[in-house]
């Protein structure tokens, strides 16, 4: 059996982009996988979200633990991104 990829949403609410992204998401997993796939979402805006994870903008799609545009951790500023939600291809390639 494969190994599943861990798959991570970073976002905060009023974002613009967070729900093309989690849109993107799912047509991504479902053209990778026969199955959906489930994923973590971290609020930048909640004190519960790690703070390894309050580098990036909003929103991030992670796939084991990378940006799947490439980019990397930012600074401490909540921001939003300037290039919007990853794109659907984007994810499915590191998803594969």
């Amino acid at each position: 059996m494969t190994k599943r990829p861990q798959i991570e949403l970073v976002y905060f609410e009023g974002c613009p982009n967070a729900l093309k992204a989690r849109e993107n998401i799912r047509a991504a997993v479902a053209e990778a996988f026969a199955q959906p796939i489930d994923w973590a979402e971290w609020d930048l805006m909640a004190d519960s979200t790690p703070e390894d994870f309050k580098r990036y903008g909003s929103p991030t799609v992670l796939v084991d633990g990378h940006d799947v545009t490439g980019d990397g951790p930012g600074n401490n500023a909540m921001a939003c991104r300037a290039d919007g939600a990853p794109s659907v291809q984007a994810i499915t390639a590191k998803l594969l």
